[in-house]
């Protein structure tokens, strides 16, 4: 749990008031990053797609009989859900329709406020035992926290403040009821961001009442379902920073390490939970649900920015680019409810050997009540993930936290500082050469932090074409020095093709190169299985094999691919570079009578088909997909028929 950058309370943004504790990162208000690239790209998609348009066919989102501008009216999580990311949407997009949407929303939303603080529907005033649900404002207030900071709207902050207010007025067993009671971290994330811009020590009180009001996840895991797990599990650290207490900060690293280590035993960066994660069901068969993705995603962001731990940011890029593109299709207007390493078929029945639920989960739909929560909430990823990408330092400085071609602009230096701009040009992660230039109106001193990924083995740092001697301290290259308009950085990360063997998981393996894993290229035929043309729903079914194990030892060959300009990455035609190896079908791994892909056994399994050279394509590009993969040899394990 390292600390390898300066947390002070200086920085050119918001920094933390004391007495909590001072952070090395600062967010930089909406509309600073401009996505550029393939990050573009996705949100492009996104706009013209489910998130950008769900509003023309989900029944939870009509303006007109919504409670959270008619309190009168019933309403739940659906609006505040895809409320939170459509907003981020059009800061970071600009896109003008989806800004005039936000808009309206807001200041209706906004217009409910009641004059004890309360807003909303009325009727969650009493929805538990007699008391309120405070678990659908949560995501509400992210929203209106990043329209603040886009807008400057000087209505959002005393609004803010009468609602918590209110909630600082309830029993302390109202915070221990229903969803919210996991889900408290989100709150207290907006009660810091409140106190850091008012100063109102009653926050910290009301902080403190949340975190031993709610279900403890200090002294272990009080719930196993997935989502809340995503975003509960780093409660404890962020009441870390008022109590300072090191057990807090210790908590959440140690609740990451039991979730992944019992049911994160696969590649993709997430963890087994198909709604509940539950004993005897990690195998890379078991999906994580689209609402975790995002939200693990969310939370690793946030703890990033707490602790400057490079851990979190790894773990956010290898969810970013191995598991959200395959959650939804490739033109994004539909999505599922789980993606899951190893699946080999994305049909519209249910699954009730493998999964929890008894509803179908796997076809893509835009499923407004199969799906529910899923499609409205998984609109903040892309975006998060792009004001993400850079953060202010609380030296003055700017950090390149997360690599995709972007322009940042931001102020930076001593004193009152100066504004400038750099640009990310860079192919990553499909290329490991990332080139940052200044633009600037004058000289600038300022430390310009590059993160080291986890996975990188070396490095190399260039300034204007000389190569300069640099460290990586806890995680992150540091380059402070008088910066000049024009000036160029040239990064460069080696990507190797390694493979992780997974002990608990049969010993299978995955391939990673770099930030990507890599799955098997399975031929996909798409069957429109109801819906309209701008709205279809698809089942997917494999045309070609995919019951392969790698030869042990097997070496990777690296396959460069012609793309046609604008394609997109996480399509199979559009994936700029592929893997061959060798490998041999193993004939007794077969579909169950539920057509899921069977259980992995023992590696090395026995088989004697030829051999046969395969070809991998990055995992966030499959929607098919063979991910951890047995080993095979002549005289390895026999499997069995199941």
């Amino acid at each position: 749990m390292p600390e390898p950058l300066p947390a002070t309370r200086g920085g050119h943004y918001v920094p933390q008031r004391a007495p909590l504790r001072p952070v090395p990162f600062q967010k930089l208000p909406p509309g600073a990053i401009e996505p550029r690239g393939w990050l573009a790209r996705q949100l492009e998609l996104q706009v013209d797609g489910l998130c950008g348009r769900y509003d023309e066919i989900s029944d939870f989102l009509v303006y007109d009989t919504n409670g959270w501008v008619d309190p009168a009216q019933g309403a739940w999580e659906e609006l505040p859900y895809w409320l939170r990311g459509f907003g981020d949407l059009g800061y970071v997009t600009g896109n003008t329709g989806v800004l005039t949407r936000t808009q309206r929303w807001i200041d209706g939303i906004l217009a409910t406020q009641a004059p004890d603080g309360w807003f909303g529907p009325e009727r969650l005033r009493s929805s538990l035992e007699n008391g309120p649900d405070f678990w659908p404002g949560m995501p509400l207030l992210a929203a209106f926290r990043s329209w603040y900071e886009y807008s400057g709207d000087e209505r959002v902050v005393p609004f803010m403040t009468k609602y918590l207010q209110f909630q600082n007025r309830q029993p302390a067993e109202v915070f221990n009821r229903s969803w919210g009671a996991f889900r408290w971290g989100d709150n207290i994330d907006s009660a810091y961001w409140l106190y850091n811009r008012t100063g109102d020590q009653w926050l910290l009180d009301l902080v403190t009442k949340m975190h031993t009001g709610s279900a403890d996840y200090t002294t272990g895991i009080p719930n196993w379902h997935n989502v809340n797990l995503a975003q509960g599990f780093r409660e404890p650290l962020q009441y870390w920073l008022l109590d300072g207490d090191e057990k807090y900060r210790a908590a959440t690293y140690r609740n990451y390490a039991t979730v992944m280590g019992l049911y994160g035993q696969f590649p993709g960066g997430g963890f087994a939970g198909d709604e509940n994660s539950r004993p005897g069901f990690g195998d890379p068969r078991q999906g994580f649900e689209t609402c975790g993705i995002v939200e693990l995603m969310h939370s690793c962001e946030l703890l990033t920015r707490f602790t400057g731990d490079t851990a979190w940011t790894d773990r956010c890029e290898e969810l970013a680019f191995n598991s959200l593109p395959a959650s939804y299709d490739p033109q994004q207007q539909v999505m599922h409810y789980i993606t899951c390493a190893n699946s080999v078929q994305l049909d519209d029945r249910p699954k009730h050997g493998q999964f929890e639920n008894g509803f179908a989960m796997q076809a893509y739909k835009y499923g407004v009540h199969q799906y529910r929560c899923c499609p409205h909430n998984y609109g903040m990823g892309w975006p998060y993930y792009a004001q993400e990408l850079w953060l202010a330092t609380t030296d003055n400085g700017l950090a390149a936290s997360m690599y995709a071609a972007s322009k940042v602009t931001a102020r930076v230096g001593a004193g009152a500082g100066e504004t400038v701009s750099i640009v990310q040009d860079t192919e990553y992660p499909f290329s490991d050469a990332i080139t940052f230039t200044l633009q600037a109106g004058r000289s600038t001193r300022f430390p310009f932090y590059l993160r080291l990924p986890g996975w990188a083995h070396d490095f190399s740092v260039s300034v204007n074409s000389e190569r300069v001697r640099a460290r990586a301290e806890g995680g992150w290259i540091k380059l402070d020095r008088t910066w000049r308009p024009g000036d160029r950085v040239e990064l460069v990360l080696p990507m190797r093709t390694t493979t992780r063997v997974w002990t608990d998981n049969q010993d299978s393996i995955s391939v990673d190169r770099g930030p990507l894993t890599y799955s098997l290229a399975i031929d996909e035929r798409y069957e429109r299985i109801g819906g309209t043309d701008a709205w279809p729903e698809l089942a997917v079914y494999p045309e070609s094999p995919w019951n392969y194990g790698l030869l042990a030892g097997a070496q990777f060959d690296v396959v460069r691919r012609d793309a046609e300009p604008g394609a997109d990455p996480f399509t199979p035609a559009g994936v700029p570079l592929a893997l061959t190896t060798k490998a041999r079908r193993i004939p007794e791994w077969e579909t169950d009578t539920e057509d899921v892909v069977g259980l992995l056994q023992p590696s090395p399994a026995r088989s004697e088909e030829p051999v046969e050279t395969v070809t991998l394509i990055p995992m966030g590009a499959a929607r098919l997909r063979i991910t951890s993969f047995p080993q095979v040899s002549e005289d390895g394990e026999q499997w069995v028929r199941r």
